[in-house]
């Protein structure tokens, strides 16, 4: 099914336009990650999770009925996942626990290259340890890159609020990782976690 030429992408996607959608999709796909990543339950998939915003997407999308409020239905559709995710995550977790079953740990690192990735996902994991209210203005602005007026149009609030939080947010990070002793990853090559460590106050 196609919709009228020039209507609106989100209307036409709504409508049923398949190539609206599949843009639609791509446009977004990474900021609907970066909301993820800020939500993500402990043994979850983010690929997998994003699969099933997709789904999501193409099953419910027609229910929108204003087009300009993409973006807020897109992040309550990726919180309500990661949230279903972490729920069905526990539920795995009561029924294993039982049966002994144990974590394993990945290989230690043994180059500069392989530290500096370790001490990158590190520093992410403090991140998304956070408070949600600063974890996740904090992950859409260095992982997404997501302006603080844009933040604040997401999450509803004023741009004050969110240039308060995100403040917060970096002096938290910065105390957790003074406590953890990991240093700030370089700035090459890019990566979301280095660049948490980089924003200045």
């Amino acid at each position: 099914m196609t919709a009228p030429k020039g209507q609106d992408p989100v209307a036409a996607a709504a409508a049923g336009d398949r190539e609206a959608l599949a843009s639609l999709w791509r446009e977004h796909r990474r900021w609907v990650g970066a909301v993820l990543l800020a939500h993500l339950p402990p043994g979850a998939d983010l690929e997998d999770l994003l699969q099933e915003v997709a789904i999501a997407v193409v099953q419910h999308l027609k229910e929108l009925r204003e087009p300009e409020k993409l973006r807020p239905w897109l992040r309550s559709v990726a919180v309500n996942t990661a949230a279903s995710a972490a729920r069905k995550e526990e539920v795995r977790r009561r029924v294993l626990r039982p049966l002994g079953e144990g974590e394993q740990g990945g290989p230690v690192a043994q180059d500069g290259r392989q530290e500096q990735a370790a001490d990158a996902r590190r520093v992410l994991e403090m991140a998304q340890n956070l408070p949600t209210d600063y974890r996740e203005p904090l992950l859409l602005r260095c992982v997404q890159g997501l302006s603080q007026r844009s933040i604040a149009e997401v999450l509803g609030m004023p741009e004050t609020t969110v240039e308060t939080r995100l403040a917060r947010a970096r002096r938290l990070l910065r105390e957790a990782l003074e406590r953890d002793q990991v240093g700030p990853a370089p700035s090459a090559p890019p990566q979301p976690a280095a660049a948490l460590t980089r924003m200045q106050p």
